[in-house]
């Protein structure tokens, strides 16, 4: 199945003698993350080096010069600590080790070895909100009230079944316990379905899991809980790793009241009644946790750095995440209302997209924004985008704006390919538990979680096992990345000319934003400026041709002609002017402005 773009121009020579050209001395110097390209790795899939048909940290390292060559600076590694893999790593049984079944410890080591050879950084999945029941604190705490542990998770009695307040939903969960038939004590309902308490005899109570029941949540009431995940962090940026992605971190306290959370009407996949989770998610006391654990990265040489994992509704929720203009929080909270916003994700709205930029730049003020299209938890972008017929010029789209905005870009294995999602078609193949709990509704993320394609060869270059731990989409004899390297018009060229502008060019890393042709539905256009240079982007967000006119006067650059640096679908050609320029159904120009 053959993807290549339709009147591409790649323009890779024009683009290195414009670099050499207008080289010139780099503003004073900003911390590393505010320009970096992050490459999140899924260790599960991108590698296998043992021939078990699951990737390792050995296979990350196997891969490194090709991560430099894509021209990414920095890798996010989903968890590799040990772990019973209920939720594939995000249930860990030990923060201080490496899973045995993705290497040791001296793996991680020569891993990192290789990443500061390569010029690349590391970044840690970082899961705060709760551990495995497997963990051995856990264990401690659930075996008795009185143990040294026993306040390090969130626990509850319950409430008599036939208690006054006692709701319908509750009745399904009831447990006996020694003292009469009990029920937990509100509605709260886990993120993958059912009550989020579970009895445990022992205790004769029941504890609160957000997640699956094997995720037991942590107390972060309990200070020695704190000082327990705070020392979790310093053992990993005393090995050199470069901060921490935050899992689920608006998650961390819950309601000490434990009040009824509000329905919303209608069910969810798995039958639950659909609940608005303000008593369980973003209190308030979350920014004390993040603003201490902000003081222990920043006593660390190197400008390390705290990633959060924030669906957030606005640019005002998300400055809260940042410690408003103390700027003293994260220094990164994901902003998801570009790639996973819910009313736009099926098709590109040029509208929406300006909306959220412009508010980067405005409400955000000083603080740096960090854009995601792509992740582990969400189908691939091609296809949460893409119509069935533009795919290929959707994803250029989606790769132009990650890389060419002020922003911080984060990435996904194999987004740089076109890979697409791959969900089961039969319930016995799935290997999600939520796609398990909630077929045929939900059908899990195995989907957006198959093995990366390296060759056309057997198993994609993955693993020597043809029994990979998930199948390999069936796109991989083609859509690869030996096939797409010799490819002129590839989708990996594309992403890797767009990531060398972005390093290189002192104009897209420094320059300033300003949108164009701004009551335009159709068509998002800005431009980028430093001194008397500028790049334009423009970018057809439909399906049918459109001329664009654009007024550079604000930046006070007078027409002029202009060089395309990239361009699909566009009738810009060289040396030609910029300021009327007709873009076929979804296409693309980056051009420069000498």
């Amino acid at each position: 199945m053959k993807r290549t773009a339709t009147g591409i121009a790649l323009l890779a020579s024009t683009l290195c003698a414009a670099l050499a050209m207008h080289a010139q001395t780099t503003p004073a110097k900003d911390p590393w993350w505010k320009h970096a390209a992050i490459y999140e790795i899924y260790p599960r899939s991108f590698g296998d080096t043992n021939g078990d048909g699951l990737g390792d940290l050995n296979g990350i390292t196997a891969h490194m010069g090709y991560l430099n060559q894509l021209g990414v600076d920095t890798i996010w590694i989903a968890p590799m600590y040990p772990s019973p893999q209920v939720d594939f790593g995000y249930d860990i049984s030990d923060y201080v080790a490496v899973a045995p079944e993705y290497g040791t410890m001296a793996d991680f080591d020569e891993m990192m070895a290789s990443a500061r050879q390569h010029h690349i950084r590391v970044v840690l999945d970082f899961v705060l909100n709760h551990t495995s029941d497997k963990h051995k604190w856990f264990l401690e705490s659930a075996s008795s009230r009185t143990n040294p542990k026993a306040d390090w998770y969130v626990w509850n009695d319950g409430v008599p079944a036939d208690g006054p307040n006692v709701g319908a939903y509750q009745k399904r969960w009831v447990q006996q316990s020694n003292h009469g038939p009990v029920v937990p004590p509100n509605n709260w309902k886990s993120g993958f379905g059912g009550s989020a308490w579970e009895w445990v005899p022992a205790r004769q109570q029941f504890y609160y899991h957000k997640f699956y029941k094997q995720q037991p949540d942590l107390n972060w009431r309990n200070p020695a809980v704190e000082k327990a995940m705070y020392d979790v962090i310093r053992f990993w940026l005393d090995r050199g790793v470069a901060g921490f992605r935050l899992d689920a971190v608006p998650t961390l306290f819950e309601d000490t009241q434990l009040r009824n959370e509000p329905e919303r009407g209608g069910i969810n996949a798995q039958g639950d009644p659909n609940l608005r989770d303000i008593y369980t998610n973003n209190l308030p006391e979350v920014h004390d946790v993040m603003r201490k654990m902000r003081a222990i990265v920043d006593s660390y040489p190197g400008d390390r750095v705290l990633i959060g994992e924030t669906y957030l509704p606005n640019a005002q929720a998300m400055l809260a995440w940042y410690g408003g203009d103390k700027l003293n929080e994260l220094q990164l909270p994901m902003d998801m209302r570009l790639g996973f916003n819910s009313k736009n994700a099926n098709h590109l709205d040029a509208t929406h997209f300006r909306t959220v930029l412009t508010e980067e730049q405005t409400v955000l003020r000083n603080a740096q924004s960090l854009l995601v299209f792509d992740n582990h938890d969400n189908p691939r972008s091609w296809n949460r985008f893409g119509d069935g017929k533009h795919d290929p010029q959707i994803a250029r789209i989606l790769s132009t704006v990650l890389y060419t905005t002020p922003a911080t870009a984060m990435t996904y294995y194999g987004a740089e390919l076109g890979m697409t999602t791959q969900t089961p078609t039969r319930k016995g193949d799935v290997r999600d538990p939520i796609g398990i709990t909630g077929w045929p509704k939900e059908k899990g993320r195995d989907g957006e979680r198959t093995p990366m394609q390296w060759t056309p060869g057997p198993q994609a270059g993955f693993s020597t096992n043809p029994n990979t731990w998930l199948p390999v989409e069936p796109t991989y004899k083609s859509i690869n990345v030996q096939s797409e390297l010799a490819d002129p018009h590839s989708l990996l060229t594309w992403n890797r000319t767009l990531l060398k502008l972005r390093s290189s060019d002192p104009v897209m890393r420094h320059g300033s934003m300003l949108l164009l042709d701004v009551t335009n539905e159709s068509v998002l256009s800005y431009m980028r400026v430093l001194g008397k240079r500028a790049i334009v982007v423009s970018l057809n967000m439909s399906a049918v041709p459109q001329t664009v006119h654009l007024d550079l006067s604000a930046a006070r650059i007078m027409p002029r002609k202009a060089t395309p640096l990239l361009v699909e679908g566009s009738s810009l050609g060289a040396k030609q002017d910029a300021t009327e320029i007709t873009l076929q159904p979804f296409g693309t120009m980056v051009a420069e402005i000498p």
